[in-house]
């Protein structure tokens, strides 16, 4: 079996001004266990228990989203198509299948009619994005929580 795996992923948080940013961040804590003994081991990382909401969206050619904030801390997986995320410290950045992302930008203040973060489609076919919410206040909201 191949070494411990790196991956990396997009975290748009909101800062102590109340502010949006993006950081690019890796996960490396991966541990080599079964999932369900007998299956062969795998590269797993922490997991996180408790009410969760999954859902699939799809973003039509050409849309992009009003200023808002994440409704709650999510995982957003493409699927397919490409999107982008623009924060409000201007930092912009796109992304297709195989790219990854957490949104926790709650609390953010309002700057220029600006709050949270704004998405859209990129391209000419739509976004497709399986999106997963947790329900819980507790899931990580620091810059990089996940390793």
């Amino acid at each position: 079996m191949s070494g411990r795996p790196t991956i990396s992923y997009w975290h748009l948080w909101t800062g102590a001004d109340g502010i949006s940013r993006l950081t690019q961040c890796t996960m490396t804590e991966f541990e080599l266990k079964s999932m369900n003994a007998p299956a062969d081991p795998q590269w797993q990382g922490t997991s996180f228990t408790g009410n969760m909401t999954t859902m699939v969206t799809v973003q039509p050619v050409g849309w992009i989203g009003a200023w808002h904030e994440n409704p709650k801390p999510q995982w957003i997986v493409p699927l397919s198509g490409r999107w982008f995320v623009e924060a409000m410290d201007g930092t912009r950045i796109e992304m297709g299948p195989g790219e990854i992302s957490f949104g926790s930008d709650q609390n953010c203040r309002e700057i220029d009619g600006k709050r949270g973060h704004r998405s859209g489609t990129i391209g000419d076919v739509p976004a497709v994005l399986m999106v997963v919410q947790f329900e819980e206040a507790s899931a990580p909201r620091s810059p990089c929580e996940f390793r």
